[in-house]
């Protein structure tokens, strides 16, 4: 039986399984590296950016440079 299993590959060709896999036994795999960027990737450097750019966000100067942005009430 063949199983399709996405997975993860870093610069240093480390593979990463995104799901779990139970083999009863080793077996043979094919690797298809594609050429775009997952989109879990970009949501997770998102994520992880955000506290560091709070930082710059929640400042009052921030605020006055975008108050023209906000709508008026």
């Amino acid at each position: 039986m063949t199983t399709t299993v996405e997975a993860m590959i870093d610069k240093d060709g480390t593979v990463r399984l995104l799901e779990q896999v139970s083999l009863a036994g080793p077996r043979r795999a094919l690797v298809i590296i594609l050429e775009e960027m997952p989109a879990a990737l970009a949501d997770e450097t998102a994520v992880l950016s955000e506290a560091a750019l709070a930082e710059d966000w929640n400042r009052p100067e921030e605020d006055a440079a975008w108050s023209y942005l906000q709508s008026v009430k």
